[in-house]
């Protein structure tokens, strides 16, 4: 038999010794898509040739009787050295019985979890905390939405109070916790930050301490934060709460005799619209935000009822009583909103001179006579702390909230012994009791049947003098008894 040339392909029936040359003098026969030049010196280690021409360094073997193969790598990025080695390698795993595809497998696994870990621990609180905010929101109501971003707001832009525009707002009690990184927020640091923000301002923190709480249980559920986070809620550490305090009890509420008082400098208020707001306030024992929220389409003049945006139940219904029905009526019809407010200038004499002291102190001449322009961003009346707080004053009633208006309500019910039931849902109180959860569903006629009365004693109590039945065009025909 002639011994084959130098130039000739390689015999693909019998082992060769692999070599440059062999490699490439390999050719993949006609007809088929690839073929196998196997080495005499590695067990298993194959050149792949394909129909196209490409080649590459294989490993070929038997494991349960089943054929696994495995590409090395290109010929061009091996060397025939290295090849061996590798098929080597992958032979002893055979001889242990270890599929060398699934620890491949495994291998990549432990570099994407690896991969992700590393990934978890660079997210800041504060991308977390954004997450957290777009996936819950729907879930929740716009003033609970609005807590999560004033805690956590890193302040420094301009106030939106009235008479502080020149001012700079603060930064929230959780933006000091929002640079850090998820994985180091601990027991430990959340205590620190309980003791600072417990001293400044333990109201806030209370609430910030809450938020915080519960978007830590919620990363806790999340797949890509799960392992980051120590096993126990770092936020429930009893050093921390102890070091936020207790909240006090508030008592800011109108006496009876108080009432007269009250009414007789809330009506002298020059906004229609702010002393309007403040009267139905005290007189359904409504939510601030939730009076300031009514549109008009909310007030049903027919049916004499008010649908009110709540935050337990969504929309209830509470009747439209007769002095209430007075207000809105002589109120303008700016906009969608009952409670509206325009553009105006605070041309007081003590806002003139407050601003013109103020100019004068900073070597600057004051515009528009020391004016203010206060517009509402949306076309409605913001809560109208400042007015209120004066007209108390000068009834002599330092103290006295909003929301203290709404704890008055419920307590001068109980003047009349209107059962507690109805004094709740009129203001919107979760049940109290499984017959009042469960049971008791009372319609707006039996509502109206209560609430009148309580307006009238609460009216009568102040002092004003009111005929339900003169006509609601204009404003409402007053006046105080004497």
């Amino acid at each position: 038999m002639a011994r084959p040339k130098k130039s000739d392909a390689p015999d693909l029936s019998e082992r060769v010794t692999l070599t440059e040359g062999a490699i490439e003098r390999l050719t993949c026969p006609a007809g088929k898509l690839q073929a196998f030049m196997r080495d005499t010196e590695a067990p298993g280690l194959r050149v792949r040739v394909t129909a196209a021409g490409a080649k590459s360094f294989v490993f070929e073997a038997k494991l349960n009787r089943q054929t696994i193969r495995r590409t090395i790598g290109d010929v061009r990025s091996w060397t025939i050295p290295q090849a061996r080695a590798e098929a080597r390698r992958l032979a002893v795993v055979l001889d242990n019985g270890q599929d060398p595809r699934e620890l491949e497998r495994q291998q990549q696994e432990q570099k994407a979890a690896t991969a992700a870990d590393e990934s978890a621990r660079a997210v800041t609180v504060g991308e977390a905390w954004a997450v957290y905010l777009a996936e819950r929101r729907p879930h929740w109501g716009e003033l609970h939405y609005r807590d999560h971003i004033i805690k956590a707001s890193p302040g420094g832009e301009p106030s939106k109070r009235r008479g502080q525009t020149d001012r700079k707002t603060q930064p929230g009690p959780l933006a000091s916790l929002m640079p850090l990184r998820l994985s180091t927020l601990d027991t430990p640091t959340i205590e620190q930050w309980a003791a600072t923000e417990g001293r400044a301002r333990p109201s806030s923190a209370r609430l910030a301490w809450r938020l915080l709480a519960v978007f830590l249980t919620w990363c806790a559920e999340q797949p890509q934060y799960r392992a980051i986070l120590p096993a126990q809620n770092p936020a429930k550490s009893r050093k921390a709460r102890e070091s936020l305090g207790r909240p006090g009890v508030k008592s800011d509420v109108l006496t009876r005799e108080q009432l007269a008082a009250w009414f007789a400098q809330v009506r002298q208020i020059p906004n229609p619209c702010t002393a309007a707001y403040l009267q139905v306030l005290l007189l359904t024992g409504a939510r601030p935000g939730e009076v300031l929220a009514m549109r008009w389409d909310d007030v049903n003049t027919q049916w004499k009822g008010i649908s009110i945006r709540d935050k337990v139940e969504g929309i209830r219904e509470i009747p439209l009583t007769p002095y209430v029905s007075a207000l809105l009526a002589a109120l303008p019809r700016r906009n969608e909103w009952v409670f509206s407010s325009t553009y105006a200038l605070d041309m007081s004499p003590e806002n003139i001179r407050r601003r013109a002291a103020k100019a004068a102190a900073e070597g600057k001449a004051p515009a528009d006579g020391a004016a203010v322009k206060n517009r509402s961003a949306d076309g409605r009346l913001s809560e109208p702390n400042t007015p209120h707080a004066r007209a108390c004053a000068a009834a002599g009633l330092q103290g006295l909230t909003l929301h203290g208006l709404r704890r008055s309500y419920a307590s001068l019910t109980e003047w009349l012994e209107i059962p507690a039931g109805v004094v709740a849902q009129i203001q919107g109180h979760k049940p109290s009791a499984t017959a009042e959860k469960h049971y008791k569903r009372r319609p707006l006629d039996l509502l109206r049947l209560h609430h009148e009365r309580i307006e009238a004693w609460i009216l009568e109590q102040a002092g004003v003098k009111f005929d339900a039945q003169a006509p609601q065009a204009g404003r409402p025909p007053l006046a105080a008894v004497a």
